[in-house]
């Protein structure tokens, strides 16, 4: 008898739901809850605020405890009269580095608060908003911004700044993007 994809799954799940001392999916009671560890149920520590309680916002936000050298935010400044390429890097902690052509790079740490405001304005629903490609004309000579937040990049030029966009630029370190060659 040639047994097919289900029914290799169905075996590996019996498996599964034997070793762990339960009966889990493949015709088990379907009001029976699922053995731990088996497909269908987390396994590890609870992930805080999703513990299934009452009351628990079920929120997978990531936690505002800055990992060590998590980057926040990257802008990427190109264009200009003058040809500039620079690029900041802002890690969640407040530490920052800003590259420009073949000059040493700088570096500097936000306080927490400035860090702070980073994060909130980088989170705020309004940025999620803010379109990915620039909608209105260029300018001749203008810069053009690439903002890659949580693997989103958004592009957008000197003329075309929403006002979600205005407040992740009015937080970031030095007063904004680095535009000087």
């Amino acid at each position: 008898m040639r047994r097919g994809v289900w029914g290799r799954r169905c075996g590996t799940v019996l498996l599964a739901a034997v070793l762990t001392g339960g009966a889990a999916g493949c015709g088990s009671d379907p009001g029976a809850s699922p053995a731990p560890g088996s497909p269908g149920t987390t396994a590890g520590p609870s992930t805080p605020g999703t513990d299934g309680t009452p009351g628990a916002s079920g929120s997978t936000a990531p936690t505002s405890t800055p990992q060590p050298g998590e980057v926040l935010v990257q802008v990427v400044v190109t264009g200009g009269f003058a040809g500039v390429r620079n690029q900041l890097v802002v890690h969640r902690d407040g530490e920052w580095t800003i590259r420009s052509g073949d000059k040493p790079p700088r570096t500097g740490r936000q306080t927490p608060a400035e860090a702070a405001e980073l994060r909130a304005a980088l989170e705020d629903p309004a940025f999620a908003l803010v379109p990915a490609r620039p909608t209105g004309r260029p300018i001749a000579d203008g810069f053009q911004y690439a903002v890659t937040h949580r693997h989103r990049v958004i592009i957008a030029g000197d003329g075309d700044r929403p006002p979600a966009l205005r407040r992740v630029f009015d937080a970031l370190p030095e007063g904004g993007p680095p535009t000087n060659p």
